[in-house]
């Protein structure tokens, strides 16, 4: 094999690996993502509410196992199931939506078992509080989306929260201070 095929060979390889190792993009998509937070009820039931609009921007590197979160919550859009509840969900005693209309999460860091994001850190702000929290992946695929005939990829992921660290502790112990929250997320590649 003579010099040039050789270089062109590897610079090809390069080429294709580089490629392969590219970070990948995905918007959330808000009719496939509505996050929702379950807590008890003073101790009765475990009452269960979720927000309608979810936007924001998953990026991934599979071959390098890192990636970036970002979600934003619109928290006007909490949806408890009737809406009188709703309006007075979003007042200052809870989400306080007419200072904090959306709530965030950053991440610092993905966590990868594998080939699958088992585990996300990142900042979540609610009302004007950011903490650090964990969101543990309970599922997570991605594959060609078989309507949109473009990559798409999904996951679950949950975390624990205490609602009077982010100052919307009204009622607590009654109304339980323990949040869980989960993130369900179907993200497609740009």
């Amino acid at each position: 094999m003579n010099k040039l095929a050789l270089a062109a060979i590897t610079a090809s390889l390069l080429f294709s690996a580089a490629a392969f190792a590219a970070p990948e993009t995905y918007n959330i998509d808000s009719n496939h993502s509505m996050p929702r937070f379950e807590y008890s009820h003073f101790g009765y039931s475990q009452q269960l509410s979720r927000f309608d609009k979810t936007t924001g921007k998953i990026t991934l590197d599979r071959a390098t196992k890192t990636g970036s979160v970002d979600v934003v919550i619109d928290a006007t859009s909490v949806n408890t199931g009737f809406p009188l509840f709703n309006t007075h969900i979003q007042d200052v005693d809870f989400f306080d939506t007419a200072k904090y209309p959306t709530i965030t999460f950053k991440s610092s860091k993905v966590n990868f078992d594998g080939d699958k994001v088992a585990s996300v850190d990142g900042d979540l702000t609610v009302k004007g509080v950011t903490k650090p929290v964990t969101l543990t992946v309970k599922s997570f695929l991605c594959m060609p989306h078989p309507m949109l005939k473009k990559e798409a990829c999904g996951a679950t992921a949950t975390t624990v929260i205490k609602r009077s660290e982010f100052n919307a502790g009204k009622y607590a112990p009654y109304v339980s201070d323990e949040v869980t929250l989960t993130i369900p997320v179907e993200a497609v590649k740009e």
